[in-house]
């Protein structure tokens, strides 16, 4: 091997453990990192440039800006009251309607932004009811990486998915991922129940009073609640049809986030911008950055070698592997950088005699998402649950989501074997 692709090694698995320690915010870790690449000579400037996916880090600008002025009129806490009045304040019927919502707007929603938006609603509804708020959080982060495995711009692994191989439209994703996914979410609907039943028990009088709090109370802004749905419903069927209209999906998005801001008017600019996520699109930055390093080095084509040797160049067998592999690495790392590093080895794969990759990277898709359930490290979604659920004085610890959480990721991921296997093998 020869010194540079031995240095670029080093550097990327330096990062990636600074990156799991936590010790060092990952968006600073992640954008030295790349830049050490470019700094020892490992890639140029020009040549690291060209590894960073702008159509990624625009969907995700555009679908940030489109979300944040949404969420601002209300709408997903009064949508949230709404269901938990339709449940009549039965906790456990609340839990599941919660889960629902939360899975069905991680589809076209990020599933951060769903959980950062249904969590507050959550510990009002559960303080309103004096019962353990956990078992809603741990339902919600379950269902929102599930839910968000669903669509193109459900997860960021299916955002870098679908920007890094274009022949996989909105539509690809939808009719792939979506049926699986739904039925993984209607196996574990009834498992939350069995799991938390007893603990979120509460009294005739608690569930009367959520009968009286007013959902319509939380529309702040009607008028522009109607700009935003227009906008959003617009965006919505532009990735429908991007392919037809020879749009990229970053295009789509920007186009409908900056619609609004001009329906909004110039006053809600600055305002909007502060809904961007920053720090997630720096650390996608240094991450395309830092991969760069290994793909220019030969790394990743070495890798796919080997991966191509284990399973003998069987469509199947590499398909099996990329899906538990990428399910067990994402369960225990945060899956956004794993699936940075898995996307140049499958397209090294089409270099090497496997012809349709398709169904690997449907593999990759659903191992890197489902797989995020796995831990409370596994995906950004679970990590911003605990962060709130803390602050509110209810620390989830690793152990007691361990417990829970990687039974059923492992079940979803049997599930999706079969799938997998019934729908593209037989």
């Amino acid at each position: 091997m020869e010194q540079q692709a031995i240095w670029a090694i080093t550097i990327f698995l330096l990062i990636y453990a600074l990156i799991i320690s936590e010790k060092i915010h990952r968006t600073i870790v992640a954008v030295l990192g790349g830049l050490i690449m470019v700094t020892v000579g490992i890639v140029d400037q020009e040549t690291a440039i060209h590894h960073i996916d702008f159509n990624t880090l625009g969907l995700l600008v555009g679908m940030m800006i489109i979300v944040g002025i949404t969420a601002d009129t209300g709408v997903f806490k009064a949508v949230a009251l709404y269901a938990a009045k339709r449940a009549k304040g039965d906790p456990v019927t609340i839990l599941i309607f919660l889960s629902i919502i939360t899975a069905v707007a991680s589809a076209f929603l990020d599933n951060v932004t769903t959980v950062m938006l249904m969590v507050p609603v959550t510990f009002s509804i559960t303080r309103q009811l004096k019962v353990n708020p956990i078992p809603f959080l741990l339902a919600q982060i379950m269902a929102s990486n599930i839910g968000g495995t669903a669509t193109l711009i459900g997860d960021p692994p299916n955002i870098m998915i679908g920007s890094s191989v274009k022949e996989l439209s909105f539509m690809s994703f939808i009719v792939n991922l979506a049926p699986i996914s739904a039925i993984i979410m209607l196996v574990n609907i009834p498992i939350f129940v069995w799991l938390f039943r007893k603990s979120i028990q509460t009294t005739a009088e608690l569930k009367s009073s959520i009968m009286t709090m007013d959902e319509k109370a939380y529309i702040t802004n009607p008028q522009l609640l109607r700009k935003c749905l227009y906008v959003l419903g617009g965006t919505i069927l532009g990735f429908f049809l991007h392919q037809v209209l020879h749009l990229e999906s970053a295009t789509v998005a920007l186009m409908g986030a900056f619609i609004l801001l001009l329906l909004e008017g110039e006053h809600s600019l600055e305002r909007a911008f502060t809904k961007v996520e920053w720090t997630t699109i720096f650390f996608f930055i240094g991450l395309f950055v830092l991969v760069s390093g290994l793909v220019e080095t030969g790394v990743i084509a070495q890798l796919a070698e080997v991966a191509i040797e284990w399973t003998g160049g069987d469509l199947a067998a590499t398909s099996m592997l990329i899906l538990w592999l990428s399910a067990i690495a994402s369960a225990f790392l945060d899956n956004i950088p794993f699936v940075a590093t898995m996307i140049p080895m499958i397209q090294e794969m089409g270099q090497m005699g496997i012809t349709n990759l398709e169904p690997l990277w449907w593999s990759l898709a659903l191992g890197a998402c489902l797989g995020g359930n796995g831990t409370l490290i596994g995906a950004s979604a679970n990590l911003i649950v605990a962060g709130l659920s803390a602050k509110e004085g209810h620390p989830i610890s690793f152990m007691s989501y361990l417990k829970i959480g990687f039974p059923l990721m492992l079940l979803s991921i049997v599930m999706a074997s079969i799938y997998l296997y019934l729908r593209f093998f037989i």
